[in-house]
């Protein structure tokens, strides 16, 4: 387990957000590991944004910026597919480039555990990450997440499938 991990910080997504949020949306490269498959326009995000009320009961999904020390967004952790009856959620997340690799990902996990647990009280959360990602699995597993399944063909890259690993954490 890495130890030192930086401070982060979880906030609601604002109107001023949305330069942000537009560059990781329309970021090709993070389609694969998406169901994204069209470039979203400035109006939709700001529809998104001014519309959503960041209530995982009613919009089903949660997404939070994430912050560094300096109160700069790092990235993006989201709950998708909630499930009140059966208190799960899907986890995503999305780290801009100039911040991989140095703990943000995993103190960003951390966080949004104990909001699920301590404020959502879920039950638990799961993702779905390509097998070949092994970045990504190495992350999940990290932070406390086992491989249940592998699915097969279940990302499609425009000329290939892939194989993907249900993950999973128990809070």
């Amino acid at each position: 387990m890495r130890q030192n991990l930086p401070n982060v910080k979880l906030r609601a997504i604002e109107p001023e957000d949305l330069d942000i949020l537009y560059r990781i949306e329309n970021d090709m490269s993070l389609w694969n590991d998406s169901v994204t498959s069209v470039p979203y326009s400035r109006y939709i995000l700001y529809d998104y944004i001014a519309n959503t009320k960041n209530d995982i009961y009613t919009d089903r999904q949660v997404r939070m910026m994430i912050e560094n020390e300096k109160q700069e967004v790092v990235g993006i952790v989201d709950l998708i597919n909630f499930e009140p009856k059966h208190l799960r959620a899907e986890i995503g997340i999305v780290i801009k480039h100039d911040y991989r690799n140095q703990g943000f990902a995993q103190a960003a996990i951390g966080k949004i555990k104990e909001y699920s647990l301590g404020i959502l009280h879920l039950h638990q959360l799961y993702a779905y990450v390509d097998k070949d990602n092994q970045q990504s699995t190495k992350l999940f597993e990290r932070c406390g997440f086992i491989c249940q399944n592998e699915l097969k063909d279940w990302l499609f890259d425009g000329k290939k499938y892939h194989n993907a690993l249900m993950m999973q954490l128990f809070l």
